[in-house]
């Protein structure tokens, strides 16, 4: 089965009850035009005799359209359930799967978060529309099957006559769906690309003012809008171009009856109450090839929203998990989630042989517990990329990953809190408040946060703060100094009390002091692997690796090191000079600062100038 199929079948199936409602409910607006079409029939027959007889049968039609309004009222209350809860089905999948499925997320993840939430918001409404169009797809089939008979006992002729144009609009819809498939394909690319950029302008809204380069930004937002409006267009334009085709079988399909019903009137043969009967069913005939046409259309929209979606998921996984069933509470709470186990073997030696991956090669590491170990070396030469690899955050090329002497077959889905937690190099905060960025979900104690602040030197921050641990951050947390957002991120990766802390320069933005303070705090805190070319960390080190494009040039303690690997020798002697230069203008900006009765404060948050 096709995925596309496959994804839908699904969908039909998994709350199999309430779409089977939702259909038994929308098939009689469809059929009820049946009644309305003999009423009408009745009454022009009937002009001309009893006048209490056509009021009734008036009173009848009104009654059916009352019905079939009510219905439709009930149908679409009803339905909603269903189309929710199959779109709330393939999110779920989607974000499952990224979350916790065995492989590194970031391979399958879209070039932006705009492209991220255009496949969660749109593609998943396609796929769930062409599943849905399913429904008035039966409900005018059954219309059509019966009308038509009804009309060919009147007159088979004239029928036969109504349906060839029908058969003409489904074969257009089938030759125009490979054009449909393109342009929508196109279309839900730049609408995507719109979105991310949007979003990245409001998170670049600083550097795009200090490059005096407003003027620029927007006119690049221009250029997305307009390659996405006339791709949105032509997309609009070929869907619409087949609606109106179809719609103008509706003026045909009059026009033949009347031609051909003329001289079968004039001979008696048919009456004003069937012209009556034809006209007002072929308005709702045509909906079946409107259906079918819209169907053809969807179909290629669905595919194209199935491959995107498939996508994000694992390489291991396909059409079956993104659409396969599960839960989903949408007029109650879902049950409590259970909480995590302890995980079984704590950690007392991590352990990594031949490790390649994104330009690494046969990298060896070897991480006892209650170690210290600092990977450094200079600007590419691949720290981060081996930590990354180590947590299965990047793809593995080669190389075995342990865990007291076990072997880890998947080390994104294995080292995970409370095993492992990771302060990245980039940190990400949320435009909430800052105790929900460092739980993120997770239920702490006062206490535990409290001992992971302490433990991150973030206490005199937190103390300055006016809403303290329900301050707003702001978005990627903008309302923090770059080093508050490093100490919040260390914070957080601290309260989950991981077996193996892992940090990626963790003290970039922080001064010389501080930086000490935090080194101190956290260096008998568990195993730690560090990323870092800082002197504070690497005279703490129990190990320091050295890596030289892609490859370990060193391995040992900093004073064994100083003297036998010049990689070493030249990375120090860089650092020394620079952080020399960075105390000494620390100390000129705190000068400064006290001069201007500022208090010392050289790095201070927004809410504190």
């Amino acid at each position: 089965m096709k995925p596309v199929m496959l994804v839908a079948t699904r969908l039909a199936t998994f709350d199999f009850r309430r779409y089977l409602i939702g259909a038994l409910l929308w098939l009689p607006v469809h059929v009820i035009p049946l009644a309305s079409g003999l009423v009408l029939q009745r009454i022009f027959d009937g002009l001309g005799g009893d006048p209490g007889w056509a009021l009734w049968l008036c009173a009848a039609f009104v009654g059916v359209e009352v019905a079939r309004g009510l219905m439709i009222v009930i149908a679409w209350t009803y339905g909603v359930y269903w189309w929710a809860a199959a779109a709330t089905l393939l999110r779920a999948n989607a974000l499952r799967s990224l979350l916790t499925a065995r492989g590194p997320a970031a391979a399958r993840l879209p070039h932006s978060p705009g492209e991220s939430v255009a496949r969660l918001r749109d593609d998943v409404a396609d796929a769930v529309d062409f599943t849905d169009e399913s429904v008035s797809l039966a409900g005018t089939t059954l219309f059509a099957a019966a009308a038509l008979a009804i009309m060919a006992s009147v007159d088979p002729v004239i029928t036969l006559a109504l349906v060839l144009p029908m058969v003409a609009i489904g074969v257009l819809s089938r030759l125009m769906r490979q054009t449909i498939g393109r342009l929508h394909q196109r279309a839900r690319t730049l609408g995507a690309a719109v979105t991310a950029y949007v979003g990245e302008i409001f998170g670049g809204v600083l550097a795009i003012k200090t490059a005096g380069a407003e003027e620029a930004a927007l006119e690049r937002l221009r250029e997305h809008n307009r390659r996405r409006r006339a791709a949105a267009v032509k997309d609009r334009l070929a869907t619409d171009l087949l609606d109106a085709t179809t719609g103008a079988t509706v003026e045909l399909s009059i026009g033949l009856v009347l031609l051909l019903a003329a001289p079968a009137m004039r001979g008696g043969e048919f009456t004003v109450g069937d012209l009556a009967l034809f006209t007002s069913y072929v308005g709702w005939l045509t909906a079946l090839p409107r259906s079918i046409g819209t169907v053809l259309y969807r179909l290629p929209q669905a595919a194209v929203a199935t491959d995107r979606l498939t996508r994000l998921m694992a390489p291991h996984e396909g059409a079956d998990d993104l659409s396969r069933g599960a839960d989903v509470w949408l007029r109650r709470d879902p049950p409590a989630v259970a909480a995590v186990p302890p995980h079984p073997g704590p950690l007392r030696v991590l352990e990594a042989r031949g490790l390649s991956a994104g330009g690494l090669r046969g990298i060896d590491l070897r991480v006892e517990r209650g170690s210290f170990t600092v990977v450094t070396g200079a600007v590419g030469s691949g720290k981060t990329t081996l930590v990354r690899a180590l947590l299965g955050l990047l793809p593995l090329e080669e190389g075995t990953i342990s865990w007291n002497g076990v072997p880890v077959g998947d080390p994104g889905t294995f080292l995970v809190p409370g095993r492992a937690a990771y302060a990245s190099q980039v940190p990400r905060l949320f435009s909430e408040t800052l105790r929900e960025n460092l739980l993120l979900g997770r239920p702490a104690t006062d206490a535990e946060i409290g001992r992971a602040l302490e433990l991150a030197a973030f206490e005199p921050d937190l103390a300055a703060m006016p809403d303290g641990l329900d301050t707003v951050v702001g978005p990627r947390g903008v309302r923090l100094s770059g080093g508050q957002v490093q100490r919040a991120t260390a914070t957080r990766a601290l309260v989950r009390d991981p077996d193996l802390l892992v940090v990626d320069d963790l003290s970039s933005a922080l001064d010389v002091e501080t930086e000490r303070l935090l080194w101190e705090r956290i260096a008998g805190h568990g195993t730690l692997l560090v990323v870092s070319h800082r002197q504070a960390a690497l005279e703490r080190a129990d190990q320091i690796v050295v890596l030289d494009r892609g490859r370990v040039a060193g391995r040992g303690r900093l004073g064994e090191l100083l003297e036998s690997c010049p990689e070493m020798r030249r990375l120090w002697s860089a650092e020394r000079i620079a952080e020399a230069e960075e105390h000494t203008g620390d100390q000129r900006a705190r000068s400064l600062a006290q001069g201007r009765g500022t208090g010392g404060r050289a790095d201070r948050a927004p809410w504190e100038l």
